[in-house]
């Protein structure tokens, strides 16, 4: 029996900022955890209400990488806290819908660089998240990850848990990757990373923070492996918006520029194609806000 479509929430960044917050490096989106907490509710709430089905802890940037070695020993913990407790309480005010809250936890050591990945450091760091996202999530979602051996350690880390784990990789998204076997920026291939999901029982199997264009190739070759195997993994996509020639920028650097050929139908139209090649949950990363979520889910979702 086919699954019913899930809608996911959107980009967090680009709203915080819409809707008044500060975004600024190092701290990123973490900022406004410690400046603006009621505007980080008010954007999971807008995005509920534009129809998601699932809102992700503003917990993406509360690692080192963003907020420092001393500060995340001091203060991680209770920032970490706050991200999933805002977000179950965004979750909690609609008593109409049941709205999942996933626990981000993020690649530790930077967006898109997975040479820099530290097998032995990470569960120090990852702990934190998992132990104090804990008590406010029904998910776990490693997102913009970048080789098997980071969702490897999330899936380690989380193992104890009963909450079910989706697993969300970035693509390689240069021009030329659009004639070429899908792969993660590792240079690992979908198929080999859709063939872990399926081995440890992955409940989904995401593709986020890349360009739109690359996406059906990796939930056509995700879909082939799980139907080979027998896999009951979901696939889903959550793309982001920007401009080819950021595309290759390291993530969070900035405020990169956006296609405005994605505002409404244009992305519409890919998530629609997503959606035909297999993939069963559906949102935005960096530039999808609330309106195109407002759109997925008034065009993709059947009548209940």
């Amino acid at each position: 029996m086919a699954k019913p479509l899930k809608i996911l929430d959107g980009g967090m960044s680009r709203e915080l900022t819409r809707l008044g917050a500060r975004l600024v490096q190092p701290e990123w989106s973490a900022l406004a955890l410690m400046e603006s907490p009621e505007i980080v509710r008010q954007v999971h709430e807008e995005f509920i209400d534009a129809g998601a089905d699932a809102i992700t802890t503003n917990s993406y940037a509360l690692v080192p990488f963003h907020i420092g070695e001393d500060r995340f020993e001091n203060e991680g913990a209770w920032l970490i806290a706050l991200s999933g407790k805002l977000a179950r309480e965004a979750a909690d005010a609609r008593s109409d819908r049941d709205i999942r809250v996933c626990g981000c936890l993020p690649p530790i050591f930077g967006s898109y660089e997975p040479e820099k990945f530290d097998a032995a450091k990470a569960p120090d760091y990852l702990s934190v998240l998992v132990d104090n996202l804990a008590p406010n999530v029904d998910v776990w979602l490693g997102e913009t990850l970048s080789l098997i051996a980071e969702a490897e350690a999330i899936r380690t880390e989380t193992a104890a848990s009963a909450k079910p784990l989706w697993i969300s990789f970035t693509l390689m998204d240069e021009p030329n990757a659009l004639s070429s076997t899908p792969q993660l920026r590792s240079g690992e291939t979908v198929a080999d990373a859709a063939g872990w999901a399926a081995q440890h029982g992955i409940e989904a199997l995401l593709f986020n923070c890349s360009r739109p264009e690359v996406m059906q190739a990796a939930v056509t070759e995700a879909a082939a492996v799980f139907s080979r195997t027998g896999a009951t993994t979901e696939i889903g996509v959550y793309a982001n918006a920007f401009q080819e020639e950021t595309a290759g920028e390291k993530a969070n650097e900035g405020l990169s520029s956006m296609r405005a050929e994605l505002d409404g139908e244009g992305y519409l139209r890919f998530a629609r194609a997503w959606v035909a090649a297999g993939a069963t949950i559906v949102g935005g990363c960096c530039g999808i806000g609330a309106d195109q979520i407002r759109r997925l889910a008034k065009e993709l979702k059947s009548p209940v």
